[in-house]
């Protein structure tokens, strides 16, 4: 198990001294904090690249040059006519 660099042993001996920290009734605590601050960052994280997406595909969208988008009407055209 390697997570963020750091392996099992390292992993039990950090749960050991933060357990000697805070003691057994902390913990539960400060894990539901930890949990819910991992879950927010991985949602703002996905917005993030969600709206990150939506740019380069406007940025992609307004850049196509008359060439590229008749192309993509043509081809767009001959998928209507076949239905």
């Amino acid at each position: 198990m390697n997570f963020f660099g750091i392996g099992l042993p390292e992993t039990i001996a950090i749960a050991v001294v933060v357990l000697l920290v805070f003691g057994p009734k902390k913990l539960p605590e400060i894990g539901k904090s930890l949990g819910k601050a991992i879950k927010g960052f991985q949602e703002a994280s996905s917005d993030f690249q969600s709206e990150f997406k939506k740019e380069v595909d406007a940025i992609e969208t307004a850049v196509k040059t008359p060439s590229q988008i008749e192309s993509t009407d043509a081809v767009n055209h001959k998928s209507d006519s076949s239905t």
